[in-house]
């Protein structure tokens, strides 16, 4: 193993992705909260993370991500009507006030979901793509779906989180979905953002979204609201600022105007508290590795694409780092070969390791390499003597 130290890094010039960052906590009095740096994979707050909770009307954002997976796929299209069953007719809370003579259009419905949390829209969306044509069947269909993409604490009883026996979900949980939600499907996603949506000039009441961030100009643009008397109230939101999208999860505050102070707090304090940097570019060397039996006796090691670390803005601490590698490597070398990590090791943070990768290809040497080569381990072996190759 070779340690190549490379000259100590201030936190001034760095950005890179860290899975947890223990300083500068927010005090949150969320019951439980999930923040991502999204583009960073960045976790700046995890409380209560993983306990699974009821989600409430949070839970609507597995029924669109299966909903958007069907559009997709062609198995649904926007413009297609569909049926209202008594089922569905028959949720109360907050709905789009169908009944069983509707025939209402998907996009239709997934505005009624996003905009006016409609739990009616919800179960006509999963009738219609149950397995088994049930909303209970859609409900396992969803339980399997979200476990696949690594939710690991979700289980669903239906398709909008009406109160029910083992309808749960972590924070996380949520956070990885609304991550999937923006990666997956950007077509989409502009749904969220919309303030208000009036179907057929019905229930003028209930018109607007109720996701207190969006229009503040903080860069809100997402996604679901949530509220029973169980769950408390709760949001999946999500910001950009810049280049930057923080992601973020709160459940049990006990007021609409508890949750709306809450989130705007968590995405300021999310935006001027961290700052991303760069490390290290892509296809600039960061050090060079010695070469076994090479036409050349180095290889440069860099990263493929820009290295970026979040760090705590106000931070100015020195961060040390050092190459490290199995050598010599080697040849032939690829470009582009994994060769070696680069190290950093922040003052009160977890250690990073970064991937480095062979800057050229570097062919195997001719005769006369191997014959220099040779002289070289012979020379070694006769001055260490013959204990070194015992």
């Amino acid at each position: 193993m070779v340690r190549s130290f490379v000259p100590l890094i201030t936190a001034a010039g760095l950005g890179l992705c860290l899975s947890a960052l223990p300083l500068a906590a927010f005090d949150t009095k969320a019951r439980a909260a999930y923040i991502l740096d999204q583009g960073t994979d960045t976790v700046l707050l995890s409380k209560n993370a993983d306990l699974p909770l009821p989600p409430a009307s949070m839970s609507k954002l597995m029924t669109l991500y299966v909903a958007f997976e069907a559009l997709r796929d062609g198995r649904l299209n926007l413009d297609e009507r569909l049926p209202v069953s008594a089922h569905a007719m028959g949720y109360g809370g907050s709905t789009m006030f169908l009944d069983t003579t509707d025939r209402v259009r998907v996009e239709d419905l997934l505005r009624g979901i996003i905009v006016l949390s409609g739990n009616d829209a919800c179960a006509v969306i999963a009738e219609a793509l149950s397995p088994d044509g049930t909303e209970a069947g859609f409900a396992r269909y969803m339980t399997k779906r979200a476990h696949e993409l690594g939710m690991e604490n979700a289980s669903f009883a239906n398709s909008n989180g009406w109160p029910a026996a083992g309808h749960r979900m972590s924070m996380r949980d949520l956070g990885i979905l609304a991550e999937r939600l923006i990666e997956d499907f950007p077509q989409y996603y502009p749904l969220f953002s919309e303030k208000s949506f009036t179907f057929d000039g019905r229930a003028p009441s209930n018109t607007r979204n109720r996701n207190p961030l969006l229009g503040l100009g903080i860069g809100a643009d997402g996604l679901k609201t949530g509220h029973t008397s169980e769950a408390g109230y709760g949001l999946v939101g999500s910001a950009m600022q810049g280049d930057r999208r923080v992601i973020f999860v709160l459940t049990g505050l006990d007021s609409t105007k508890a949750r709306a102070e809450e989130a705007e707090a968590v995405v300021n304090w999310s935006f001027r508290q961290f700052a991303k940097k760069t490390v290290a570019k892509a296809g600039v060397p960061v050090a060079r590795a010695e070469v076994w039996r090479g036409a050349q006796q180095s290889v440069g090691l860099v990263p493929e694409t820009d290295l970026e670390i979040l760090l705590p803005a106000l931070s100015g601490k020195e961060i040390a780092a050092e190459v490290v590698y199995t050598g010599p490597i080697s040849a032939p070398i690829k470009q582009g070969q994994k060769l070696a990590e680069l190290v950093l090791r922040p003052d009160e943070l977890p250690e990073m390791r970064l991937p480095l990768v062979a800057q050229q290809d570097v062919a195997t040497g001719g005769f006369f390499v191997r014959v220099k080569t040779a002289a070289q381990v012979l020379s070694k072996r006769l001055i260490d003597g013959p204990e070194a190759s015992q």
